[in-house]
């Protein structure tokens, strides 16, 4: 959704977790071109670098500028901003054309899309046969028994302040609408889960709450979620300011469903007095992901996570 994380564009690349490279090379292994992918909503980049490993270009959009300023510098990451007001055949034109793009990618964000809109732009960029389409998010943080049962009771303070399409990101993606052909990696209804680690120190937690968009919406409101009271309650808990590292990993459970519209094609009805035209899509699609993106549906968006967007 448009503005979401602007106010927390600057904490956001450093408290939220890089994706594993694994999973990266996976994706390309199944895309047979490596020219062109597009990362929607990609907010600080997160996935667009690890995605410009294995592609010559990369198209990385979101419709929060704040965002973009502080993206990740990546030599083949082109940053773009796609504001809502654009269309969606410029988006398509910015993206070179329809049957162009080898891999769409959406990190945590394409739950804050207008998926009717988003979803056909994607069935008209993504080259066919052989695109691959795949969104994920992260839904859960666990650390240990006693810190994760805190950290879920002042989670739930968040849910009045949240906007209602995070649901999906909650439920992991088994709820969110993916009507596009799998290739074995998660399906709709049934996203893989994988889990990603990250160190994390005491005061990250605290940035990384303050990143989320239930946070900020809250704060706007005037409802501090992260009270002194609260605070020193997580830091108990946490084992005090002076175990900062804590020697654990943050594992956030990551819930991926990852999709292919490979040869998904349709005959469309021939033009008039030309010949038939080929590999038409559906109607829906929906985009990028990792920031907020969506919200414009026709440009990519960026955004979040495990119970953190």
């Amino acid at each position: 959704m448009a503005g979401l994380f602007d106010n927390q564009a600057a904490i956001y690349v450093d408290v939220r977790p890089r994706y594993p490279s694994e999973w990266f090379s996976m994706l390309a292994a199944l895309t047979p071109d490596h020219s062109l992918a597009w990362d929607v909503g990609t907010g600080n980049g997160q996935a667009a670098v690890g995605v410009a490993e294995h592609y010559k270009q990369v198209i990385a959009t979101d419709i929060s500028e704040e965002q973009l300023k502080h993206a990740i510098p990546h030599p083949q990451v082109h940053y773009l901003h796609t504001p809502l007001m654009m269309s969606d055949d410029e988006l398509v034109h910015l993206l070179g054309g329809e049957n162009s793009v080898d891999l769409i990618t959406v990190a945590s964000a394409v739950h804050w899309f207008d998926l009717e809109k988003f979803y056909p732009i994607v069935k008209r960029v993504l080259r066919k046969p052989g695109g691959i389409f795949a969104v994920w998010c992260y839904s859960r943080i666990k650390f240990s028994p006693e810190i994760d049962v805190l950290l879920a009771v002042h989670f739930e303070r968040t849910f009045p302040f949240q906007n209602p399409n995070f649901k999906h990101a909650l439920e992991c993606y088994k709820t969110l609408p993916f009507p596009f052909e799998s290739v074995g990696v998660g399906c709709e209804g049934q996203p893989l889960e994988l889990d990603m680690e990250k160190k994390m120190s005491f005061q990250g937690l605290l940035k990384f709450f303050r990143s989320l968009s239930a946070f900020n919406t809250a704060k706007g409101q005037g409802v501090d979620l992260l009270s002194d009271e609260v605070v020193q309650e997580l830091e108990s808990a946490w084992g005090g300011p002076e175990v900062i590292i804590a020697e654990m990993e943050a594992s956030f459970g990551m819930p991926i469903i990852e999709e292919l519209v490979e040869l998904v094609e349709e005959v469309l009805p021939p033009p008039p007095g030309g010949p038939k035209a080929e590999g038409g899509i559906d109607d829906n699609e929906e985009e990028d992901g990792d920031g907020e993106e969506n919200d414009e549906g026709k440009k990519a968006a960026d955004e979040e996570e495990p119970g953190t967007s």
